[in-house]
């Protein structure tokens, strides 16, 4: 009588270690990827939020405030940024009398490579329009080939 063993043989379990292996090498970059634009995305509303104050304020004054620091930009503008928690995606903010909001980024990776660099929102003139079109800019577009720096 002939004995059919049951199971998986070496070879099988060796390719499907293998296939998880080369997922998880796909994976985990573009997840850590992935986790870093999302964190970014609470420092692109937090200056979108400021741009908003800016832009009300702006009508009805006609000039931009010069804002130095984010509690500068709270009793100018009555926009409010988180800068003190774990939480927290911006240590710093401020805006010039040209409009630009720079904001500098914490707490986003343990990378230095996005930690401490800034974002930059610039404020330009549409000559059609004459309304405000705003441009992101800063030291994040070096970071990784610009690859987590805002769209339009």
């Amino acid at each position: 009588m002939l004995r059919r063993q049951k199971g998986f043989t070496l070879i099988e379990l060796l390719i499907v270690i293998a296939i998880i292996g080369i997922l998880a090498a796909i994976a985990i970059p573009m997840y850590q990827a992935q986790t870093i634009k999302a964190r970014l995305t609470e420092v692109t509303h937090a200056m979108s939020n400021v741009s908003s104050g800016l832009m009300a304020f702006r009508t009805e004054n006609g000039y931009f405030p010069v804002c130095a620091n984010v509690s500068q930009i709270l009793s100018s503008i009555g926009v409010g940024v988180a800068t003190q928690g774990t939480a927290a995606r911006v240590s710093e903010m401020d805006v010039t009398n040209t409009g630009i909001i720079t904001a500098t980024i914490k707490n986003v990776t343990t990378s230095p490579a996005v930690d401490t660099t800034t974002l930059i929102m610039i404020p330009t003139t549409d000559t059609v329009t004459g309304g405000i079109i705003w441009a992101w800019s800063g030291t994040l577009s070096g970071v990784s080939g610009g690859a987590y720096m805002p769209k339009r």
